[in-house]
């Protein structure tokens, strides 16, 4: 995990750095060595005390940082099309602006907050995580966000939150996929209070130093780097904390395929094709799939004692 702690302020869009220019400024850094912070991205650095040196077949590639045409035109958002151009094809008309949230439930201090006021500049930071769909496709996104436990924690949670439950928009008029029942609408999800503080969770407002594109989930959405991307809503106008574990929209839909937890495992097979490797999008080679997509130092913990293979 590289986590870059720079905070960003506001700035108008013509202020925005281009993606290849950023890209660019990353590949300068690492020439000039000067990015320290790879100790921190999984397979970086020090290897955890209990493993054994990996061979060179075992050895996964580097990575590089997915471009941005790729990030912002290859998507899975069923509210725009089940294809995976259609987010960007079909989600122009959306407004993402203005937008507020409401954090409700099992909080002290439940509100309604203006997404300024929630996702403040001087919390943002920026973070590149490994991203793995469940569909066997993988990319490397730099976000940009704040870590969801320190915001929760300004609504002082009850002891009685063992849940954080998120809700979608409901747009028909602006998401043509939300006229079709290919899903139950809106979209919701959900995670365990731990796994939902863990400072890898971020909510995210960018993405390759600007706003997030429609397609992408504008103007908030939700990353968790381990588990499969299905697990990362978008668009997000509600946040429930509560103490019975929330229903989610894929465990609804087909609860044989889609764990509550999402995981990834490469030991636990989709029924519709493997796990175990995937295809790094603008590679042709397929490369091994790292449990927990290689953040297992930081969150294996969360899972001790579970059955990864009942709890998938």
């Amino acid at each position: 995990m590289l986590i870059r702690l720079n905070r960003l302020q506001e700035c108008p869009e013509r202020e925005v750095t281009d993606p290849a220019l950023y890209l660019r400024r990353r590949e300068l850094l690492l020439a000039a060595g000067l990015t320290a912070g790879a100790a921190f991205l999984p397979g970086c650095g020090k290897a955890d005390s209990d493993s054994k040196p990996a061979s060179a077949e075992e050895t996964p590639p580097p990575d590089e940082t997915t471009p941005f045409e790729k990030a912002s035109s290859y998507n899975n958002f069923y509210e725009f099309g089940t294809d995976k151009e259609d987010p960007k094809e079909s989600s122009g008309a959306f407004v993402p602006k203005p937008w507020s949230v409401e954090i409700s439930g099992e909080v002290a201090k439940p509100g309604t907050l203006a997404l300024e006021d929630l996702v403040k500049p001087a919390d943002v930071t920026e973070r590149i995580y490994r991203m793995r769909c469940v569909e066997a496709w993988s990319m490397v996104i730099p976000w940009r966000g704040v870590p969801l436990g320190e915001l929760l924690k300004r609504f002082e949670p009850t002891s009685r939150a063992k849940y954080v439950a998120f809700k979608t928009v409901l747009r028909p008029e602006q998401m043509p996929g939300q006229r079709r029942s290919v899903l139950d609408w809106p979209y919701v999800e959900g995670l365990r209070i731990d796994e939902a503080m863990q400072p890898l969770t971020l909510l995210v407002n960018g993405m390759y130093g600007r706003d997030l594109p429609n397609q992408n989930g504008a103007p908030l959405r939700l990353v968790v780097p381990w588990k499969y991307g299905f697990k990362g809503i978008k668009s997000i106008v509600q946040i429930h904390l509560q103490e019975t574990a929330p229903a989610t929209t894929w465990n609804i839909s087909a609860p044989d395929e889609y764990g509550f937890y999402a995981n990834v495992n490469p030991d636990v097979d989709h029924p519709r094709w493997s796990q175990k490797r995937e295809r790094r999008i603008g590679e042709f080679a397929k490369r091994k799939t790292l449990p927990w997509n290689g953040y297992g130092e930081q969150v294996a913990s969360l899972y001790a004692g579970m059955d990864l293979r009942a709890n998938f």
